[in-house]
């Protein structure tokens, strides 16, 4: 989107979902906290002047690192004020009359969606998670005996575990694909989904992006190869969604979840679903409520049948993507990499001995970097990491033992050379 129509987009956009949400306020001048606004379009991944405005939106307490947005990001101001102001709007005046706007303010964030992911609105439904999302696919599903779902054995439980928990009930078989530890070809990740493909196969199912290893799968091409035969494509995109420059329809999925509290720093308790025209009569809606009759004939919205919601929340999607849209999807994405590369670099020349569980190259990894370090007491120093230096971030175990880093558009460059010499303290 070329800046111009970025800003007659958001002028629209922030107009209709908020009459008191001033469209410079935030982006072009100081807004009522102080904090100087975001100009259009993003910035070079090096202009740390320009990120450090950006960082200026939130709220982080003073000398935290937050390096854990793979868990939980934080909301900067607008986004932060806007649930708030409908927040209070319905608690001052819970009537039918005054709750009557959050209807087309919903239909606004959807299109605010549509257009952020590449996508038309009737693909979109605006869930709670991704979790929801996956659920709502997973036990949507015509499927029983004889059929098969292959899944990634580094998917999230809620793409992982519900798939054995709907099989132990309707009598389908669920597969795992491991890919090879540590590999920096992407010809052996889609060698390995590919391989395991069978006529029985019906469905499958992978993180985009793992959030135990920060492996990032070919996505486009594994859809495209299900496709050719006939199998329909889950791609769980709690990790990409919000980070990555998305064009669901080029990725070619017939499913996509993500939740907007992580990359898209959004509210809390709000997610999106993608359902690809062709493939919403293969999917059957999980809750029916209230409304059933005209959320049914308009596409992914009968996914979204779920009774009373949190309406400040699921309206406030439209920020969040103007938020996005003002900085920049691609902005962002690049960004995110260039912290998340030297991050490794730098891991990488100061610990001997260091070993990553994250792909090296940009092409296979994201936000995420899981490093295992020479000490090998993680969850120790995961805690002695916040309590000593101040560094939110995760540990994991299992095979994939390590701390986890995630930093995001908040972050520096110097908290990147104040988070590596943390970690090298405890290595």
């Amino acid at each position: 989107m070329s800046f111009p129509d970025r800003r007659r987009f958001l002028s629209h956009l922030l107009g209709g979902t908020a009459a008191t949400l001033a469209l410079p306020s935030w982006l072009e001048g100081a807004s009522a906290e102080g904090v100087r606004g975001v100009p259009y379009g993003g910035g070079e991944p090096e202009d740390e002047a320009y990120w450090e405005r950006v960082k200026a939106q939130f709220s982080i307490a003073p000398g935290l690192i937050l390096m854990n947005a793979a868990n939980l990001c934080p909301s900067p101001y607008p986004i932060q004020e806007t649930v708030f102001r409908h927040t209070r709007d319905v608690n001052r005046d819970a009537s039918f009359q005054n709750r009557g706007k959050f209807g087309e303010l919903k239909e606004e964030a959807r299109q605010a969606l549509a257009q952020y992911v590449g996508a038309s609105t009737t693909e979109i439904a605006i869930t709670r998670n991704t979790s929801e999302g996956n659920n709502s696919v997973v036990n949507g599903l015509d499927l029983g005996p004889g059929d098969e779902v292959i899944l990634w054995d580094q998917n999230h439980p809620t793409n992982n575990v519900s798939w054995d928990v709907r099989a132990r009930r309707w009598g389908f078989s669920v597969q795992r694909v491991t890919t090879p530890p540590g590999t920096g070809d992407p010809g052996e990740l889609y060698d390995a989904f590919v391989s395991a493909l069978t006529d029985r196969t019906r469905v499958l199912s992978f993180s985009h992006l793992s959030n135990v290893s920060g492996i990032r799968l070919p996505a486009k091409q594994l859809c495209a190869v299900a496709r050719e035969r006939g199998i329909l494509t889950l791609v769980d995109g709690a990790q990409t969604f919000g980070f990555l420059d998305l064009h669901l329809r080029d990725l070619g999925c017939d499913f996509f979840t993500g939740s907007s509290h992580k990359w898209f720093v959004g509210p809390k308790e709000a997610g999106l679903l993608f359902v690809r025209t062709e493939s919403q009569d293969r999917l059957w809606p999980s809750d029916v409520g209230v409304g059933w009759e005209g959320a049914e004939a308009n596409g992914a919205q009968k996914f979204e049948n779920m009774g009373q919601r949190d309406d400040a929340a699921v309206v406030t999607m439209a920020a969040a993507a103007a938020f996005h849209e003002a900085i920049g999807p691609a902005a962002i994405e690049a960004r995110v990499t260039a912290l998340a590369s030297a991050l490794k670099d730098r891991l990488s020349e100061s610990i001997p001995g260091v070993r990553f569980h994250t792909p090296r190259d940009p092409a296979l990894a994201g936000g995420v970097v899981v490093v295992a370090l020479p000490n090998g007491s993680h969850r120790e120093i995961f805690e002695a990491l916040y309590e000593t230096h101040n560094l939110g971030c995760a540990s994991m175990g299992g095979a994939f033992d390590g701390i986890r880093l995630s930093p995001h558009l908040y972050n520096t460059m110097e908290e990147v050379d104040i988070a590596v010499e943390a970690v090298a303290y405890h290595a």
